[in-house]
């Protein structure tokens, strides 16, 4: 079943680029953008990372914590965060389970070729753990900035 705005956030607990064990509760009272992304170290991947790297700090000030997710290891994470000096964690979801939560485990089609994968997507979850806003079919580039103006609106209603 697909998630909702305003629905509750599925619970996750996952190791990210370092082996720390990360679970949203602990992000109870802040702005979490989840970001799920297909693969490590490849292009759209590498800029959409960037893009959350360049962005951060306006971010971290806007009270937003930015987590991004794949099934990639630890140790691609580790490789991946220090290739492109990530200042947020990488959680590994190696066994899919979360990535299924969160319904972004599926289908695609690349080059005439089906597969299973992950969809860029991101889930912009609020203080109280409740999704506030799904962003599908994800434009790497400017991901972030529209992110940090989304929260900004959302935080004046």
């Amino acid at each position: 079943m697909p998630l909702k705005l305003k629905q509750k956030a599925p619970h996750f607990a996952l190791p990210d680029q370092d082996g720390t064990e990360h679970t949203l509760k602990e992000y109870q009272g802040k702005w979490v953008a989840l970001y799920f992304y297909p693969k490590d170290d490849t292009p759209g991947c590498a800029k959409e990372a960037c893009s959350f790297r360049d962005g951060y700090a306006p971010l971290k000030r806007a009270g937003i914590a930015v987590l991004g997710v794949s099934a990639d290891a630890v140790k691609s994470h580790q490789k991946f965060a220090k290739k492109f000096s990530l200042p947020f964690p990488l959680l590994a979801d190696e066994e899919k389970t979360v990535v299924a939560l969160y319904g972004v485990w599926g289908k695609k089609k690349f080059m005439g070729r089906e597969y299973m994968g992950i969809s860029r997507t991101t889930f912009l979850i609020d203080r109280t753990g409740k999704i506030a806003k799904i962003y599908e079919n994800v434009k790497p580039d400017d991901h972030a900035a529209e992110i940090l103006a989304d929260v900004k609106q959302l935080k004046k209603k």
